[in-house]
């Protein structure tokens, strides 16, 4: 209930028009993940890495249907969260699978702080890139930590410039890459690194571009028309961001090798920019990844922190002050940044994306299976597309758990701890939780 009200007074109902809701889909999905996992999915599927960004928004367009359904039915800006304990109730699982999807945003901040630090050594003569890499990263969580504390109404007109210049830079640097490449796409094919394995891996990888269509389900309270426009808002910004992500995975492959993506995986864009801009084109880009990084690191570390708050506010999280001054969700603010930095610090861009991943695929299927299992009448939804949202889920997170089991089990391991500690330790908490609530009924 708390939650609920604060919502009502940071929001307003019927402020957000269905352009504005697919500016903001899009401009949260279209931004620093773009730059970094052109050359991670390259990397997976080999030659055909721009056809995974189309599977991947196939993927996202089924895993849609039910946050659209929820979102619908209850239109808030409870998030996923909310959508969780309508499904499951208030216990292990709810709480459990709302802390993986906060874990995959935060996991997404720190890959968003390495791609940060990436790019940003694209201008300078250093050597040590395994120090300056996190330390940019982690330089540029501090600085989005004390913006986020000083003025939080900055955000909102930093993210609505800066998203027109992103997006508008990203279609130049594809349009200027497809003319210079004369629509050669000699990189686009089957490689010796492409199986079907390999592809689905790459799918799941690509799938964490689109998630941030879920930014647009958080909405729901405030988007004019919800049950009608929801659903389109989420379409449209699908729609748009397969176009631009296809737009410059071709130019990446007109301009460059897939040995030379893969080389430069971590920097793709900046290398193809320069057969089109020359000498500029690795300014160009960098500057570019300079302001996507900067304004999603600003507006997601307020809404990552929001989301962690209203779940300490439903009781579905323990929640330590610390004799730390302020609100809860400043608290969740430094909690959210010290995680990012540790994972920044200790974690490279192709590790964090692949932890991103398989929380965020395993909270997708919860969803769907909560809405199947629960909701499906109470929703109008149809058995047949949450079944299949499902199958499509399973198949890409088991192709890409084999392939990191085969190539890199650290990832495995890491997922599996996380999973016990946030599932078991949820289950003492809330067990914990249970007499107190009784004697207050």
């Amino acid at each position: 209930m708390s939650d609920e009200k604060s919502g009502k007074n940071q929001y307003k109902e019927n402020s957000l028009s269905l352009t504005g809701s697919v500016a903001m889909g899009t401009g949260v999905m279209i931004g620093a993940g773009i730059f970094a996992l052109t050359g991670q999915v390259a990397q997976q599927a080999g030659g055909l890495f721009p056809l995974a960004f189309l599977a991947a928004a196939v993927v996202a367009g089924f895993s849609s249907y039910s946050y659209v359904k929820m979102a619908q039915k209850y239109p808030s800006a409870g998030g996923i969260g909310m959508f969780l304990m309508k499904a499951y109730g208030k216990g292990t699982i709810t709480a459990g699978m709302a802390l993986l999807m906060y874990f995959s945003m935060v996991i997404n901040e720190s890959l968003v702080a390495r791609t940060f630090g990436t790019y940003t050594l694209q201008l300078m003569s250093v050597e040590d890139t395994t120090f300056w890499v996190p330390a940019l990263g982690v330089g540029l969580l501090i600085f989005v930590f004390l913006i986020n504390i000083l003025s939080t109404s900055f955000i909102g007109k930093f993210s609505m410039v800066t998203a027109v210049i992103k997006i508008g830079g990203i279609l130049i640097f594809a349009g200027a890459g497809l003319y210079v490449s004369g629509l050669s796409f000699d990189a686009v094919g089957v490689t010796e690194r492409t199986t079907s394995t390999s592809f689905l891996s790459a799918t799941a990888l690509a799938l964490l571009a689109y998630k941030g269509f879920t930014t647009i389900t958080n909405s729901g309270s405030e988007i004019k028309e919800p049950k009608k426009n929801i659903g389109r808002s989420i379409i449209w910004s699908l729609s748009i961001c397969l176009v631009v992500y296809l737009l410059v995975a071709l130019a990446v492959s007109g301009n460059l090798s897939v040995s030379q993506i893969i080389e430069h995986r971590d920097y793709a864009l900046s290398k193809a920019a320069e057969p089109a801009f020359g000498q500029w084109g690795r300014y160009f880009t960098v500057g570019l990844a300079v302001i996507a990084t900067i304004s999603g690191l600003l507006a997601s570390t307020f809404a990552v922190s929001r989301m962690l708050a209203m779940l300490s506010e439903m009781k579905l999280v323990p929640h330590k002050h610390f004799g730390m001054p302020g609100d809860i969700q400043k608290h969740t603010l430094v909690y959210t940044i010290v995680i990012a930095i540790t994972l920044t610090i200790f974690f490279d861009l192709g590790r964090i994306a692949s932890l991103g991943a398989i929380f965020y695929i395993v909270m997708d299927i919860a969803i769907h299976w909560g809405v199947l299992r629960h909701l499906k009448n109470e929703v109008n939804a149809n058995a047949a597309v949450l079944i299949t949202a499902i199958i499509l889920d399973v198949v890409i997170l088991g192709a890409f758990v084999w392939m990191k089991a085969t190539s890199d089990t650290l990832v495995i391991w890491v997922s599996l701890i996380g999973f016990v500690v946030i599932f078991a330790g949820e289950r003492v908490f809330l067990a914990h939780m249970e007499p107190t609530q009784e004697e207050q009924e």
